[in-house]
């Protein structure tokens, strides 16, 4: 069995690092709208969303509870003024789902922006945001996180799921870097980011439990740590995730002293800023990994005792 211990470290010293480097979550106000202000949002929801996870399945111990808390008010009193900027957002691009989409987790985390709330019911209304141009896995996500927000999903989840590239269940040698990615998400938003692993429909969880331990392998060979991360969530989204052993010690020992998870293979070098934004996906990653596996390896445990 998988060390419980090493893999709720791993998520404690990524919380750690991404505290150490909270700045670089980070807005450009003044970014030329040819190359787009919303950009920056996104290691921001992606933070919240991780950090919903944490305290849903109530695994962190009380620094790594905190330390997610204190980033959360950070972001959101600091970085996003309170939500005002998601409200800017919206408005130099008010069709865009990404400042709802960043929203949401902290909604559900008790924030409050009515503004942004208002522009969604708005939006939800309208016959462009149904036919805003989004790839189907993205769609899928923007509907889902419609039915968490409380509105009736446009269009409904059942209708998007088969437009999936995974319930086509692609053959196995034509998985590689972007529809990897693609299959992770699908997984990601199937699930509820993990809280539902009964969300997976029977096709595509046997073809996950046959396919995923070669994947875990192939990308551990190649030490891609950034999308090994993402495969280890989605065996912990399984209904019988095996906690894949090798996989979690070559991953926590791919991770620095300082909790920072390189992308591939070995840290990059160079200006702090640009860093950041080449490892903080893989922290983040590592961060929802270890507290959905370790969440499963407690279940796990106590099934075993029971």
């Amino acid at each position: 069995m998988t060390d419980t211990r090493l893999i709720h470290r791993v998520g404690v010293d990524a919380l750690e690092w991404l505290w150490a480097h909270r700045d670089g979550f980070r807005l450009q106000p003044d970014v030329d709208p040819e190359i787009g202000f919303l950009e920056r949002f996104k290691p921001i929801g992606e933070l919240a969303l991780i950090c919903k996870v944490l305290f849903r399945e109530d695994v962190a111990g009380s620094r790594q509870a905190r330390l997610a808390r204190q980033l959360l008010e950070h972001v959101w009193r600091d970085t996003l003024d309170g939500g005002r900027m998601l409200v800017r957002g919206q408005r130099i691009e008010p069709f865009s789902p990404v400042p709802f989409e960043v929203y949401l987790p902290f909604k559900e985390l008790g924030y409050s922006q009515p503004e942004i709330e208002r522009a969604t019911v708005l939006n939800h209304r309208l016959d462009s945001w149904v036919r805003f141009p989004l790839d189907a896995t993205r769609r899928l996500g923007l509907s889902a996180f419609q039915r968490r927000f409380g509105l009736p999903a446009r269009p409904p989840e059942a209708d998007l799921v088969g437009t999936t590239w995974l319930a086509g269940t692609p053959e196995p040698w034509t998985v590689e870097g972007h529809t990897a990615y693609d299959i992770t998400h699908t997984v990601f938003h199937l699930t509820d980011w993990g809280e539902r692993p009964d969300g997976l429909p029977d096709p595509i969880a046997d073809y996950l439990a046959t396919w995923l331990p070669v994947w875990i392998d192939d990308w551990l060979d190649l030490e891609r740590w950034d999308l090994l991360g993402e495969l280890l969530v989605v065996d912990a989204c399984l209904p019988r995730p095996t906690l894949d052993e090798p996989a979690w010690q070559a991953f926590a020992a791919a991770q620095q002293p300082d909790g920072a998870m390189p992308t591939v293979r070995t840290m990059p070098e160079g200006d702090p800023d640009t860093v950041f934004d080449m490892i903080y996906h893989p922290t983040l990653v590592a961060a929802f990994a270890s507290a959905l596996a370790t969440s499963r390896a407690l279940s796990e445990l106590a099934h075993t005792k029971s």
